[in-house]
């Protein structure tokens, strides 16, 4: 079955099968008039001019066409919600003084464990699609709201699920998320490291190991305990760092070999200098620092240091419930002061790279899956410019139309 999307009026796509950073961020391969040949759900070439022949050819429309978003950085399986803090939140209470009152994660965490796998999985489905819808294409889903054996494997058996459904879902055991009510600091990441994690690893449930490393939740050196033990049990580790305060973080995370450190919002130039040395993936949150209305961090410090730089929703219950990873670009353009092309860089190659996807995902490239969205959009500055509406037209996984909006396309 080859498939042919024709009639683009701009393709626009970084390149390559690793992250990137500095100058080559801003580089992206811009063709006009283009064409895209699928065969079987992979690229097979891309040109333009006339189009060749193929079993379907799909009209784009003389619109813009990227590849599919990568969301590296989300929390998607949860129980409850929270819109009762923001009224907390517009009183200026802080995330510490909400946790404190019985809000915060450990509210989301007695919401997850009353609540049933199948009530979970359909919840944590629709979030998808609903991102799906927006361009994304391809997620990785933490847990972190159970703190306890049970809970946590049922919400890494609904990320599971997710995968078994739609493909391309990274998975990450997040124990470390906070420290359950009433129990030893020591004693509870002695029981992620000695019983959490073997558990996880031989039921097959996560690729990655993450840890909230930050003011009032883990130390570095808790941190560093944790995901060297999740290394041990073939999980690779990514961290949550410097989103309230510095506290070694980032020199945890490049003394680790993490793939990525996320948040960010209060790294400065040292921890800029180790994720660099360290050759860590640097996933900046913007949509969080927007609803929290905290710093946004230092991404153009970031990438003039030659940080590779991905940027993802982060989508939770209580610090940023928002599953469009455009308006996030849009966020992080504005406020992290990053080009459209190195905000696309950071939503397609650099987001793959960040959950060890790029190899298949991310650009549009001959021998890539065929994962791309076309935009109800001339060209990405517009794309970037016109926030705060979906302007995804279509979006298709491996070369199979998802979803996308009746009234613009009827392929």
């Amino acid at each position: 079955m080859k498939r042919v999307f024709s009639n683009i009026g701009q393709l626009q796509t970084a390149t390559g099968s690793a992250a990137v950073c500095g100058k080559a961020q801003n580089e992206l391969k811009t063709l006009s008039d283009a064409w895209i040949l699928e065969e079987n759900g992979v690229i097979a070439a891309v040109g333009t001019g006339a189009a060749p022949t193929a079993d379907e050819t799909v009209d784009c429309r003389k619109k813009l066409v990227t590849p599919g978003l990568v969301d590296c950085h989300t929390h998607l399986v949860f129980g409850g919600w929270r819109e009762h803090e923001l009224a907390m939140k517009l009183q200026g209470k802080t995330y510490l003084e909400i946790l404190a009152a019985g809000g915060g994660i450990l509210s989301t965490v007695r919401e997850t464990r009353k609540a049933s796998e199948d009530a979970l999985y359909e919840k944590t489905r629709d979030l998808f699609l609903e991102m799906l819808a927006c361009g994304t294409t391809a997620v990785e889903v933490k847990s972190g709201y159970g703190l306890d054996l049970e809970t946590e494997r049922k919400q890494l058996r609904v990320v599971r699920r997710l995968k078994e459904e739609f493909g391309d879902v990274a998975s990450t055991f997040l124990g470390a998320h906070a420290f359950p009510e009433g129990m030893d600091h020591e004693a509870y990441v002695n029981w992620l490291c000695e019983t959490a994690i073997p558990t996880i690893a031989e039921d097959g449930l996560a690729d990655f190991c993450d840890a909230f490393c930050d003011e009032g939740v883990f130390t570095a050196e808790q941190s560093l305990h944790i995901l060297n033990a999740g290394k041990r049990f073939g999980m690779v580790p990514k961290l949550h760092a410097d989103e309230i305060k510095e506290i070694g973080g980032t020199q945890a995370a490049a003394r680790v070999g993490a793939i990525s450190c996320d948040h960010l919002s209060e790294t400065g130039e040292e921890g800029i200098k180790a994720l660099r040395d360290g050759g860590v993936i640097a996933v900046m949150l913007p949509a969080t620092s927007f609803y929290l209305k905290k710093p946004y961090g230092n991404f153009r410090g970031m990438i003039d240091a030659g940080v590779p730089v991905a940027v993802a929703t982060d989508m939770n219950p209580g610090s940023t419930p928002n599953l469009s990873l455009p308006f996030a670009m849009t966020a992080g353009c504005l406020y992290g002061l990053l080009t459209p092309s190195e905000m696309l860089t950071a939503a397609t190659l650099n987001g793959a790279a960040a959950i060890g996807m790029a190899k298949t995902l991310g650009t549009l490239e001959p021998g890539k899956q065929a994962d791309l969205v076309v935009w109800d959009a001339d060209n990405l500055d517009q794309l970037i410019y016109r926030y705060g509406t979906n302007r995804a037209a279509a979006v298709f996984k491996r070369g199979v139309r998802m979803t996308g909006k009746e009234n613009l396309w009827n392929a």
